[in-house]
């Protein structure tokens, strides 16, 4: 039998993640943070500069108090309208003295 020496790399999932990217030309990549709903995170490469990504909850795996209290925290609130109440109480007629003719 004659062993045949493959020359070459291989690609499998558990060292694409760890090798660098095998590529004559490297595209303009960022590090970034990827935070979990968990709490966990994790580091990347992403083509837009971005420091963290965190990614969005299950709404379904929270209790039902926890869920009404996210949702209200979205909604919009509500604009509070200051209006000014002008009080005219200047008197002209007082000041007729200081100006000049």
């Amino acid at each position: 039998m004659l062993n045949i020496v493959r020359s070459g790399r291989f690609f499998s999932s558990k060292s694409a993640a760890i090798t660098k990217i095998h590529r004559n030309i490297y595209p303009q990549h960022y590090l970034t943070k990827i935070i979990q709903p968990d709490g966990s995170s994790f580091t990347i490469r992403f083509n837009d500069p971005r420091m963290i990504i965190r990614l969005p909850l299950d709404m379904n795996l929270i209790t039902e108090e926890e869920r009404k209290r996210r949702i209200e925290a979205r909604r919009p609130k509500q604009k509070v309208k200051i209006v000014e109440e002008l009080d005219d109480s200047f008197d002209r007629t007082k000041y007729l003295k200081y100006f000049k003719k």
